[in-house]
This record gives structure tokens, C-alpha cells and sequence, in this order.
């Protein structure tokens, strides 16, 4: 097994510990904000993650950075696109994670085309796709699958 070494960001297997700390992280408002995708109750939030582990469907991986949980990165298909999404702590924010991340995920995820739908709002994430080569073909309106006020988004595609 090999060792990770200084300022590694490492994909895994997402595992039911990780729960707790994904909760928190999708509990910071900052975080909310960015996303423009409002928080689940523990309750649902529990009940989505047991799901998301064993569906064999989705591609779903925990994000390390030096040994700790940074976030996860995931693959799925909704209404007939492969999408692409992640998630990361504030204070994992600005380290270059996501983009280590996204880079990684991308060269295992079979699927394509992958779409991406950002806030517009969110540059950073919007900077992170199209750095692990991304483009924009469009933008829509919608609100999250959770519900949430309707926002601007940049639709990225990776083919």
C-alpha cells in the first residue's frame, strides 16, 4: 500500500463514516450559497447517502487531502444525462482539492458525455470544469432537486 504523500488529494470509496462529515460540510451556509442547493434535514440526508453507497449506478468517491475528508466527487445519471458533481468542506476551499479531484474522477468515470450544471454565481467550481477541460454549451434556470429559489446556471459538458 502505498504512502500519500504532502498535500495529496486521493480518491476512495465513499463508506458510511463519512457521513457525519459530509453532513457538516453541506451544512455550512457559505457552502449553500455557492452551491445554490439547499441543505437536507439529517433524517433525509442520511436516508440519501445510505442510498448513494450501494447504488451501482453512480460513481461516487470520497475526496482525501493529506489523509482527510475533504468531500466527495460523484458521477450519475439523471433523466437520461451522465452528470458530475462535488462538494467540498470551506475549509478544504482554494487548495487546488477540487480541481486534483474533478482531474482524477474524470480519467475513471467511463461516461460521456458528462454534464455539469453550475450556479452561475459559482465561479470557482465554474474555473474547476472547465480547468479539467469542460465547456460551457448553455445556460438554464432551475432550482435544485431539493427545492430552493430557481438560479441562473452555466451548463458545462466534457465529451
Amino acid at each position: 500500500m502505498s504512502t500519500a504523500h504532502a498535500d495529496s488529494v486521493i480518491l476512495r470509496s465513499v463508506v458510511a463514516d463519512d457521513v457525519d462529515t459530509l453532513f457538516d460540510y453541506h451544512m455550512d451556509a457559505d457552502s449553500i450559497r455557492m452551491a445554490a442547493f439547499p441543505p437536507r434535514s439529517r433524517e433525509d440526508f442520511n436516508r440519501h447517502w445510505a442510498g448513494v453507497i450501494v447504488n451501482t449506478e453512480a460513481i461516487t468517491k470520497a475526496i482525501l487531502h493529506d489523509g482527510q475528508l475533504a468531500g466527495y466527487v460523484c458521477g450519475f445519471t439523471r433523466e437520461g444525462e451522465r452528470l458530475i458533481g462535488y462538494w467540498l468542506g470551506q475549509r478544504h476551499w482554494g487548495k487546488g482539492i477540487a480541481s486534483r479531484a474533478v482531474a482524477q474522477f474524470i480519467a475513471y468515470e467511463p461516461h460521456r458525455p458528462l454534464i455539469a450544471h453550475v450556479a452561475v454565481h459559482n465561479v470557482a467550481s465554474i474555473r474547476v470544469l472547465i480547468k479539467c477541460g469542460f465547456v460551457e454549451f448553455g445556460r438554464d434556470r432551475a432550482a435544485a432537486i431539493t427545492g430552493g429559489d430557481v438560479v441562473e446556471e452555466v451548463l458545462l459538458r466534457l465529451d
